[in-house]
């Protein structure tokens, strides 16, 4: 009796532990898809702003009174229904908690990702990824880098790095603090690489979002889907990089 009992309680004994390894790896699987789809619902609300942002920095080539009047509509925008200034407070507090989002689901599944890869890979082969996917990573921490010192910059302390002009008549004019700041080449400089970081992590980021909603099940929706990824990295990053190269060379001023 005993020699027959044993096997059976042993084989009951794997099929739980498989059981329960079946509903962990369920439930690690539905956790990871809804990640993903909290990454591509909040990197669509960041392609939105960018598109409406890069509108108002455009504003900069209608002169001095344009730029300015549209940033001070910003802030009047509602009154009196909204307090001064609301409407920009609403989409701050938008952008942190999609960028909260964006940030913590894309550290999560990175730490997923590298805990199941318990073996180093000998060789790495990249031959079906793209420069884009490969630099998703650490393109995000540049433009998260870029973003914190973007923010002191033009909205948190309003800061001139030009030693050219200074004073509240260039810190508190949208315009005049746009225009004194990529005045300075090395600003510029550090502007067009975080748009280049854009423009790689919108080019991936776009294809990823459209994958995980489900828009590429056909040849024809993978490769529209790709050219979208394309033409958003070159209007929102270009249209960007315009203002700051058109003020270094004296056009805007």
């Amino acid at each position: 009796m005993l020699a027959v009992q044993e096997p059976a309680l042993a084989a009951g004994t794997v099929t739980c532990v498989a059981t329960t390894s079946l509903v962990k790896g369920a439930r690690a699987s539905r956790s990871t898809i809804a990640l993903k789809m909290m990454m591509a619902g909040s990197g669509l609300i960041f392609i939105g702003f960018v598109l409406l942002h890069m509108y108002g920095n455009l504003r900069a080539f209608w002169g001095h009174d344009d730029f300015d009047r549209y940033a001070e509509g910003l802030r009047t925008f509602g009154t009196p229904d909204l307090p001064y200034g609301g409407l920009l407070w609403i989409i701050r507090i938008v952008l942190i908690v999609s960028l909260v989002i964006h940030v913590w689901s894309a550290a999560t599944l990175w730490r997923r990702a590298k805990r199941a890869r318990t073996v180093k890979y000998q060789v790495k082969k990249n031959k079906a990824s793209t420069t884009s996917s490969r630099m998703m990573r650490w393109g995000g921490v540049t433009i998260l880098l870029f973003l914190i010192w973007h923010l002191l910059e033009f909205t948190i302390v309003k800061v001139s790095v030009n030693p050219d002009h200074q004073g509240a008549n260039v810190t508190q004019d949208p315009y005049n603090l746009i225009v004194a700041s990529f005045q300075v080449w090395w600003l510029t400089l550090i502007y067009l690489v975080a748009m280049a970081a854009l423009a790689m992590h919108l080019h991936h980021g776009v294809w990823s979002a459209s994958q995980t909603l489900g828009l590429t099940n056909s040849e024809r929706s993978r490769v529209f889907t790709k050219r979208l990824g394309i033409l958003a990295a070159v209007v929102i990053a270009g249209g960007f990089s315009l203002v700051p190269i058109f003020v270094l060379v004296g056009v805007i001023s």
